[in-house]
């Protein structure tokens, strides 16, 4: 394995410029991170085997502690042929309150013949006025699959805080040899009517998304999706043409991640063959 990293150890004036470049690779049926360069603030964990030596378990750090405006962060992952990795983050993610500036985040995974990426980063937390974008590019080799969820919290609403000032957006492309698979574009202002908008928060602060490409989806599976769901928030689960989408709008943390883990699981044992394997940082 290759590991580069950065010296660098402090923002400049206009933040964080964070990059983190992950390369996997199959070895006779062993996926192994062949290449790792970061900068700070961003950082990987050594890998994990929790679930034998097919799935390589990888956990992000980002040593800052959170995200503020001006901030640039920006994360490559290389899946080769055969290549089987799970990637998710150590803790939450925090926005800060913008500066006037926007921080961004910018991750393209290109997942080559055969490969499987499991991007299940732990939630988003978006302070009140916070700038926040983030852009997610997936290029999906023939026969390549992608698995991936986002789950944002509006306002550290434990405290009675609302996102009621910044702006949200969350662009996210799956393309497979240059055609596109699923294109999701969604945009969030932080202010009184959009927040209690039903098009728009509907009074809750969480919204969430999980997003399989690779396979059709049967219609008995997205009807076991529907029946997963005990909560009370709002959700709904969406045939694609090739994957299935599914949607959370709610107020609790738990209730949408207990929900998108068991269809994961789901998803697990009728694509790709194995059980489910919860990632140790997790537990913690």
């Amino acid at each position: 394995m290759t590991l580069q990293h950065s010296n660098s150890t402090t923002a400049n004036k206009e933040g964080w410029h964070g990059k983190l470049n992950l390369v996997y690779a199959d070895r006779l049926n062993s996926t192994q991170l062949i290449h790792s360069h970061h900068q700070a603030p961003l950082k990987v964990q050594r890998p994990f085997y929790p679930e034998g030596e097919k799935v390589c378990h990888s956990v992000m750090l980002h040593t800052a502690g959170g995200v503020v405006g001006g901030d640039r962060l920006s994360c490559k992952f290389h899946l080769q042929p055969n290549a089987q990795a799970l990637i998710t983050t150590a803790a939450a993610s925090k926005i800060y309150r913008s500066n006037g500036l926007q921080a961004r985040q910018k991750i393209h995974v290109q997942v080559d013949a055969g490969a499987c990426l499991e991007w299940l980063p732990q939630a988003t937390i978006l302070f009140n006025g916070a700038i926040y974008q983030q852009d997610i590019r997936v290029d999906l080799a023939t026969g390549g699959s992608f698995l991936g969820w986002e789950i944002t919290r509006f306002g550290r609403s434990a405290r009675g805080e609302k996102f009621l000032q910044g702006e949200w957006r969350s662009h996210t492309e799956v393309w497979q040899e240059g055609v596109p698979l699923w294109i999701d574009r969604q945009w969030l202002p932080g202010n009184e009517e959009v927040f209690h908008s039903p098009h728009g928060l509907a009074g809750q602060p969480i919204a969430g998304s999980l997003v399989w490409v690779g396979s059709a989806v049967s219609g008995e599976i997205l009807a076991k999706a529907r029946s997963l769901w005990d909560g009370v928030g709002e959700v709904g689960v969406t045939q694609l043409q090739n994957g299935f989408l599914c949607r959370y709008r709610g107020a609790s943390t738990s209730e949408v991640r207990h929900w998108f883990t068991v269809v994961w699981q789901l998803l697990r044992v009728s694509f790709l063959h194995r059980g489910g394997c919860l990632p140790r940082v997790w537990q913690i």
